[in-house]
């Protein structure tokens, strides 16, 4: 294992450190229990919106924290759900007297913990919402979920609920939009190696140099199949179809197309993946309104891609332009 890292047990604190130092204008971060939150938080009058999971993502969760778009984020440890108490913590930090909203993935402990978090919140006066995001059109049941995967339309929705709170929304508003991205959106991911845990010290999966994952999830769990390696518009088109056949995305449709590094995979083979993409939506009558390609949802150092696909609508676009000023997503500011 080489890593850019001290003690394996850690990592997490010393991360939380840095970005607590390289974004003082943005973001505090709390260190018992870890929660990265708002700068200028609790915004009164404002929906607060909180969101997390195991670290190892970056720059989800605790990268989107700030104005238009999450409010706190809970990290775990690294592919690890974070506990009841951070998420409780958080809620608490972010409440402005509107209410919270809850971004779960769905990803078991995930979805537990902040159920368990929602009541103790609740019992405390604080009213708050979950939605649970299940995009990935890979697999209907894994290792760590019941049902679908939640992978990048967390990302979008964050983004496009951050703003509608920002507006001023209230919170039954923001999460019945929330609701809706994630029904509009499919998600699929791929990989050509494996990550390493630093706690583990090896490689979570192994896979030939020939070899490629079809339909990975963000903690290295199987997809749909393994297969030989492909060139990359062969691996497109792999990833595109089952997520076009699935909402289903149909002519006439204007979507945002998200292409994701799962971390190891430079910007220059993302937009290889993205020319690919726009061309098979063009064929299929769909026009690409808006588009993220970059590193936004990742699986520390693993190579592949994800490819995400969210049908828009002039509501949801108008959310999307809103300004935002995160460590990891920032534009209109």
């Amino acid at each position: 294992m080489k890593k850019l890292i001290n003690d394996p047990e850690n990592v997490v604190r010393e991360a939380l450190e840095g970005i607590a130092l390289a974004h003082v204008d943005q973001v505090k971060v709390a260190l018992e229990p870890f929660v990265i939150y708002r700068a200028d938080a609790p915004v009164q009058g404002k929906v607060a919106l909180v969101s997390g999971g195991g670290s190892g993502h970056e720059p989800m969760h605790g990268g989107f924290v700030g104005y238009g778009m999450l409010d706190a984020a809970c990290p775990g440890a690294v592919f690890t759900s974070p506990t009841p108490d951070q998420m409780l913590e958080a809620t608490k930090l972010v409440n402005g007297g509107q209410g919270v909203l809850h971004i779960v993935k769905n990803y078991t402990g995930d979805v537990l913990n902040f159920e368990m978090a929602a009541d103790l919140a609740r019992a405390e006066g604080i009213e708050v919402e979950a939605v649970v995001t299940n995009d990935d059109v890979a697999v209907q049941d894994s290792l760590w979920t019941a049902g679908r995967r939640g992978v990048g339309v967390t990302v979008l929705a964050e983004k496009i609920c951050g703003a509608a709170a920002q507006e001023g929304r209230s919170l039954k508003e923001v999460a019945d939009l929330c609701r809706k991205v994630n029904d509009k959106g499919r998600s699929m991911g791929m990989a050509l190696t494996s990550c390493v845990v630093p706690h583990v010290g090896k490689p979570t999966f192994d896979i030939g140099d020939d070899e490629m994952e079809i339909g990975i999830g963000i903690h290295g769990e199987p997809g749909r199949r393994r297969v030989k390696l492909a060139p990359a518009d062969e691996i497109v088109e792999m990833l595109a179809e089952p997520i076009l056949s699935d909402l289903p995305f149909k002519q006439g449709d204007s979507v945002l197309a998200f292409v994701n590094s799962m971390g190891g995979t430079p910007l220059i083979e993302l937009y290889i993946v993205y020319r690919k993409l726009h061309e098979i939506l063009t064929k299929h009558g769909i026009t690409v309104a808006r588009n993220l390609v970059g590193p936004y949802i990742t699986s520390l150092e693993m190579a592949g891609t994800s490819i995400t696909l969210l049908k828009l609508d002039d509501d949801m676009t108008k959310l999307w332009d809103a300004p935002v000023k995160t460590p990891g997503l920032r534009w209109g500011m």
